[in-house]
């Protein structure tokens, strides 16, 4: 199938905004499936999570690039959720097909306003940067949270990046931009392991999908300039902000 163009301009304009946002503090899917889902309502739904999981891929890639040049990963904690977060990812992709995803959002509800109501509530949260290096310990945390947000983000999606850099700063200590940093790392392991479900088994549109990953990136860019310029109290406001659009469509799409 050839996507119209019209419907092309307006997937690129969706997807450059997907990758401006997430490449600050996630969230991009929230923009992106329900994009396509709008523009191409005829596609099968697998087909269309394979097309964004292909432009999500290409933005989280520029931005985990861009943030290793500039910041110093902590790989230690993020390289083995990373690793964790990829296998599950497949696993959660290949469940799509035969669990109920609406079961999660009243869940994922609860989630979120505990996240944005700590970070709002503790404002030196994620201002600065004291790793809490702890040896084993440290390495089965970032296992577990590997685990849980890459099933969740190759099964469901929305919010991944916003749950991975919570975490990051909630459990290693890290800021919030060292946290979305490692984020990026993550999700861009998330983002290949279920691209490499949806894609050889043909769910995905060629046209579509490489025109929103050239989009995705450009926002990428975009958004990591930002976030380099201005530090962890920006990504901070921008990480509230996006978790409250977040919590607004869960409460819409549970109630």
């Amino acid at each position: 199938m050839t996507t119209a163009f019209s419907l092309l301009l307006v997937l690129a304009g969706c997807s450059f905004f997907a990758g401006f946002v997430d490449s600050l503090v996630g969230g991009g899917g929230l923009i992106n499936v329900p994009a396509l889902f709008t523009a191409l309502p005829e596609e099968l739904p697998a087909t269309l999570f394979g097309t964004n999981k292909f432009a999500s891929l290409s933005g989280t890639s520029s931005a985990a690039w861009r943030y290793a040049r500039r910041v110093k990963i902590p790989w230690r904690a993020t390289l083995p959720a990373a690793a964790a977060a990829f296998v599950c990812s497949y696993f959660g992709a290949m469940a799509v097909a035969w669990l109920p995803r609406d079961l999660l959002r009243p869940l994922i509800l609860v989630l979120l306003v505990a996240s944005a109501a700590y970070t709002f509530w503790r404002k030196d949260f994620g201002a600065n940067h004291k790793p809490r290096p702890a040896g084993r310990r440290e390495l089965v945390y970032a296992l577990a949270l590997g685990s849980v947000i890459g099933f969740y983000d190759g099964f469901f999606g929305p919010g991944t990046g916003s749950f991975l850099i919570f975490l990051f700063i909630r459990v290693f200590g890290f800021d919030f931009l060292h946290a979305s940093a490692a984020a990026k790392i993550v999700n861009m392991a998330t983002n290949l392991a279920a691209a490499g479900y949806f894609i050889p088994n043909g769910f995905f549109l060629l046209d579509a999908a490489i025109t929103m990953a050239c989009f995705n990136i450009l926002g990428a860019v975009a958004g990591t300039r930002l976030a380099f310029q201005h530090g962890s109290g920006f990504v901070r406001k921008v990480f509230l902000a996006v978790a409250c659009v977040l919590i607004v469509k869960f409460t819409l799409d549970t109630f």
